[in-house]
């Protein structure tokens, strides 16, 4: 049996696709994986994202390559991938979740009572942005590119004072930077499905052989969380210019799901939390968006 892996060509990429293979090589020892590289739209250029339609750019070529027959999968960080998938392409499976956290990476004497001050901070995305903003409104926020490692470089090479990355990021890099500040939940809720790695595929073009593997190698809570997470962003008509934050906890039937949404400048957020059973998944979901959306959170993220 023979699986060809569509990824990008970045170092965590490519890390990424790496754990992917182990574990099918661990579950079906036989496999055969040829990795097909592609250099996706996102990484050609240095346009903040938001500009250029968004992190669908990370996602359109390799998606193409599912098309084409070119690759049975596609691994994708999830957050990266559109929540609102075209009908043929649809998550297979996903790989067991990272920490979820946005992390501050600040540079040498800095602590976080600086957080107070006019800082020059660097972040990739409206979402990071709007929350950064609502801690203190007085931060210079300058866009930033590249892979994780060219980011922490431009800290010096752009006289900046922080930069803000995700936890999950550094942890499959095993990078370490001397100034970390962790944001609690409360502070930067992170975007939905962050810290998942997803599987993505044609269903109809494999054989159920390779559907099968894909199963195998599914993390189930994983998988229901940032389902849910996404359903959410969907719902909300939300893309990467949404200042949308979602995270799904699960702990035996118990779902605890948060989302935030606000404005671009941070000044107006509305926050909403519910518990539910996991067996009751579809009629809690249904009325947690209807109350989102009833209380203004479309019209808000496009503020």
């Amino acid at each position: 049996m023979k699986i060809r892996i569509a990824t990008r060509l970045s170092p965590l990429a490519m890390l990424q696709t790496k754990e992917v293979i182990k574990k099918i090589q661990h579950r079906h020892p036989a496999c055969t994986c040829e990795v097909i590289k592609i250099e996706s739209d996102g990484d050609l250029t240095d346009t903040p994202l938001h500009m250029i339609g968004g992190k669908g750019l990370f996602v359109s070529k390799l998606e193409q390559a599912l098309h084409n027959d070119i690759a049975d999968i596609a691994v994708h960080s999830l957050k990266d991938v559109p929540a609102s998938l075209d009908k043929k392409f649809t998550i297979a499976a996903t790989l067991p979740r990272e920490e979820v956290e946005d992390v501050l990476l600040l540079r040498d004497k800095l602590n976080v009572s600086d957080l107070s001050k006019k800082l020059k901070i660097a972040t990739s995305g409206p979402r990071r942005k709007a929350q950064l903003l609502g801690i203190n409104s007085g931060f210079n926020i300058v866009p930033i590119r590249g892979n994780i490692q060219t980011r922490i470089d431009k800290m010096t090479t752009e006289n900046l004072d922080g930069l803000i990355v995700a936890k999950a990021a550094l942890n499959r890099l095993k990078i370490s930077h001397p100034n970390i500040y962790i944001f609690s939940q409360e502070e930067m809720l992170p975007a939905a499905a962050q810290g998942a790695i997803g599987i993505e595929v044609i269903e109809e073009n494999l054989e159920a052989e390779t559907i099968n593997l894909l199963q195998s190698i599914n993390d189930n809570l994983t998988f229901k969380a940032t389902e849910i997470e996404r359903t959410v962003v969907a719902a909300l008509q939300g893309n990467c210019l949404s200042p949308i934050s979602a995270l799904c906890k699960i702990s035996d039937q118990d779902v605890e799901l948060k989302v935030r949404v606000s404005n671009q400048k941070g000044s107006e957020v509305y926050d909403q939390k519910e518990i539910f059973k996991l067996d009751n998944k579809i009629e809690a979901l249904e009325g947690f968006i209807e109350k989102l959306i009833s209380n203004g959170a479309k019209t808000l993220i496009q503020k």
